[in-house]
């Protein structure tokens, strides 16, 4: 019997049952995305034809509870950005309030600010690299890169009495003067930081595993990530050559000697390998600080408009009753106008644009995390890989949740 002339029996096409892609959720809930978002996953067997990225799932409300307090409260809010490396916020903050007043902090204090915002982006960096290397089944350098994280928040602890989210810059200023045993503490860590660093490379730079994990994987192009507003690792990795630090610099950064690594492919072997040499290069910034920072000389400004004055007088001087009793129920009251101004957070360029009417309260205080920007790259990068690449490469991107759903 011969076979009928709609029926092909050696086509094997015509015998392929009908396919359509699956919907897969991951997340919110999940422990590789890093925090509260959800991805909705279009899925061609384990090929990632679409992804929606949703975040939004923590609420903060970080800008209409800044416009709530005093200026000077708004510091404990900033530490929730980025709760990874709180100094880098807080010190942004204080800079664009200064800005509005005009004024310039002691040179101390700048040299100070300095060297917490190098320490809290180099725990920042390590906690990224520690994670993301965890991910891909490399739990030993997690380990390790911890045990320096914890040496780091010991140094920041003993400076700002907390742990994590440290409140400790002020406008003018700093809370309080580096501790006798700061410097000290510092210069013995920097050449640890760097043995651990090499150990980690050791262990995973020729680990076959990892290089098919990252190189070639979730790649974003130079063009793409300055069309997208990246900044930070992620725009330094795809070849942009933008750090706040050295374009635009403030503080102390224009004395100070240190390069800006550049990857070349995107990738996230090139995120990865790009965080280490920052490590390289805040180590350098940190042993120019130690030489360079005076062991005397005032941490704030020595105005009584701005800065809280010591105890010895609050509790013994009326004067000293009464200035402490304005700042804090009333609080400082910069003059009118809005100022933006930007510095170099763990993941990029942190914006901050504040209104002010002339009272003792933000009119308005808008934000610009780099997270928020770095997160739209996240698609491009997914898109055609496996649905296991998801991992390394949403986890190279450093997602902050606080950041994003400021």
């Amino acid at each position: 019997m011969e076979p009928a002339d709609d029926i092909l029996l050696d086509d094997d096409a015509a015998l392929e049952l009908p396919a359509e892609p699956m919907r897969l959720n991951m997340g919110p809930s999940h422990p590789a995305m890093h925090g509260t978002i959800r991805m909705v996953l279009d899925l061609d067997g384990e090929t990632v034809q679409n992804v929606d990225v949703q975040p939004g799932y923590l609420h903060r409300g970080f800008e209409k509870s800044c416009e709530r307090g005093t200026w000077a409260q708004v510091f404990p809010y900033t530490d929730r950005l980025n709760y990874v490396s709180p100094m880098c916020n807080n010190v942004g903050y204080a800079l664009a309030v200064e800005k509005l007043l005009d004024i310039q902090v002691p040179i101390r204090a700048q040299y100070y600010r300095v060297m917490l915002a190098e320490i809290a982006r180099i725990c920042d960096h390590f906690t990224c690299n520690g994670a993301a290397a965890m991910e891909l089944g490399a739990f030993t350098p997690f380990l390790w890169i911890l045990k320096v994280r914890e040496w780091l928040w010991h140094i920041l602890e003993a400076e700002t009495g907390a742990r994590m989210t440290h409140s400790f810059a002020r406008i003018g200023g700093m809370a309080a003067e580096p501790t006798p045993g700061f410097k000290a503490a510092v210069r013995a860590r920097i050449p640890e930081v760097r043995k651990v660093i090499a150990e980690t490379e050791t262990m995973l730079i020729k680990n076959r595993i990892f290089l098919d994990r990252t190189q070639g994987v979730g790649i974003l192009t130079k063009e793409r990530a300055i069309a997208l507003g990246c900044t930070g690792v992620i725009g330094r990795a795809s070849g942009i050559p933008y750090d706040v630090r050295k374009d635009n610099p403030y503080l102390v950064y224009g004395d100070l000697d240190f390069e800006v690594p550049i990857g070349q492919d995107g990738d996230n072997w090139d995120r990865f390998s790009v965080r280490f040499e920052e490590v390289h290069q805040s180590l350098r910034i940190l042993e120019q600080c130690l030489e360079k920072m005076p062991d005397e000389g005032p941490v704030s400004v020595s105005d009584p408009r701005i800065t809280l004055p010591p105890k010895s007088e609050v509790y013994n001087t009326i004067e000293g009753t009464i200035a402490h009793f304005k700042l804090i129920m009333e609080g400082l009251k910069p003059p009118k106008g809005e100022v933006y101004s930007f510095t170099e957070a763990g993941n990029g360029e942190l914006g901050f644009f504040i209104v002010s009417d002339g009272s003792g309260t933000p009119y308005r205080i808008r934000v610009r995390p780099p997270c928020w920007f770095n997160l739209q790259a996240v698609r491009e990068m997914v898109m055609g890989d496996m649905i296991a690449d998801i991992i390394p490469t949403f986890g190279s991107i450093n997602m902050i949740g606080g950041e994003c759903d400021r």
